[in-house]
């Protein structure tokens, strides 16, 4: 059946954005050709939250220590969206691509599937 998940990033700069997955975040990667990088990612999981708006979805970094994180990724000048905020279920914040999109960037507060 389903053995993993390909997940596509478009950006308004494709070179910018692979580069900070590859150089800042140390993603392994293999190149497709013409420096078309597809880069391995760590383990994952899905949720599913109701919704009364528009149908959407959110990709999300995850982290053990966001804190820490923050401090590794802001001394190599990525720029954040804002604080680290409590929601609940996991401190949040998230990172600004050089193309112009966001990632979230959260501790998880809640017990996670990624390691079953």
């Amino acid at each position: 059946m389903i053995d993993a998940i390909h997940l596509l990033l478009y950006s308004k700069d494709a070179a910018a954005d692979r580069a900070f997955l590859r150089d800042t975040l140390g993603l392994s990667h293999v190149d497709d050709g013409d420096g078309w990088l597809i880069f391995k990612l760590p383990p994952a999981e899905i949720g599913v939250h109701p919704t009364d708006g528009a149908e959407h979805h959110e990709i999300h970094l995850m982290c053990t220590d966001v804190s820490a994180t923050v401090a590794e990724l802001t001394a190599k000048g990525v720029e954040l969206t804002g604080p680290v905020t409590d929601q609940g279920w996991g401190l949040v914040t998230g990172v600004r691509l050089p193309g112009g999109g966001t990632l979230g960037l959260y501790q998880p507060k809640h017990a996670t599937a990624y390691d079953l």
